[in-house]
């Protein structure tokens, strides 16, 4: 369902309509303080449903900078989305970030009740998560970066099959002799596994405590921190139709390949 934010009377942080609406409230300080109030309000509340609306009929993350371009003018969509988050934080779905977007999810509690009716994704093997693992914490990485890091070769059967579940993508190429491709992840990644950003992965101490690290790690050991952001690095290109077609993603004529 579309929905159009000039309609449904949603009301902007407009001059000339505060002007208007003021006089009604009448012309003393008092009365224009609550009018402004009460103007500020009535936006807000309308922006809410338009964010609602949505995040709500999305199968996935609505990037905040669509929801913005959706809201009456001048309404700041961190507010609304603040607001919004409120109103969802105790109830059976909650309002969460998932990288630069937003999305109605399951609260946490009672994840157990939901039973789902789906064909059993295959585990991946202990290469996939280890390749997985170095991508998340190493990105942008090429695949010889990540041979370096695991110390053994890495098939382009299991970067294929990473790519395939959605969690793994070709960022751009390294600006270096062969141009070799980059690696990262995407925000289906941080949904699936409940990120907010890559910052959010866990760190040492946390590692530690799942048991997921030998206790006879060195002392000099360290986890790299993740990117904020998702940005092309100074020493990256774009992923363009020509390297697509040569990498053997897309046929001359610019169709993907299946």
């Amino acid at each position: 369902m579309t929905m159009d934010p000039a309609q449904s009377g949603a009301v902007a942080f407009d001059s000339r309509s505060e002007e208007t609406d003021i006089e009604a409230f009448g012309t003393d300080r008092d009365g224009e303080s609550d009018g402004l109030d009460a103007l500020r309000e009535r936006a807000l509340a309308e922006a809410e449903r338009i964010a609602e609306a949505l995040v709500f009929a999305s199968s996935a993350p609505v990037p905040e900078k669509l929801i913005t371009s959706r809201l009456p003018d001048n309404v700041p969509a961190d507010v609304v989305m603040a607001r919004l988050g409120e109103r969802y934080a105790h109830r059976g779905v909650n309002l969460v970030r998932v990288g630069d977007g937003w999305a109605f999810r399951t609260a946490a509690d009672l994840g157990f009740l939901i039973r789902q009716e789906e064909t059993e994704v295959k585990k991946l093997s202990r290469a996939g998560l280890e390749v997985l693992a170095t991508i998340a914490y190493h990105q942008p990485v090429t695949r010889a970066e990540i041979e370096d890091v695991r110390g053994v070769a890495t098939s382009k059967g299991t970067l294929d099959v990473l790519m395939e579940t959605g969690w793994v993508r070709m960022r751009g190429r390294r600006r270096t002799p062969g141009r070799p491709v980059t690696y990262g992840t995407t925000p289906a990644f941080l949904d699936h596994f409940g990120l907010e950003e890559l910052r959010d992965l866990p760190g040492m101490d946390e590692l530690k405590g799942a048991g997921l690290l030998s206790g006879r790690v060195p002392s000099n050991f360290q986890i790299p921190a993740p990117r904020a952001d998702d940005d092309l690095t100074d020493d990256e290109d774009p992923i363009t139709q020509m390297d697509l077609e040569e990498l053997g993603l897309l046929t001359p004529m610019g169709e993907a390949e299946n």
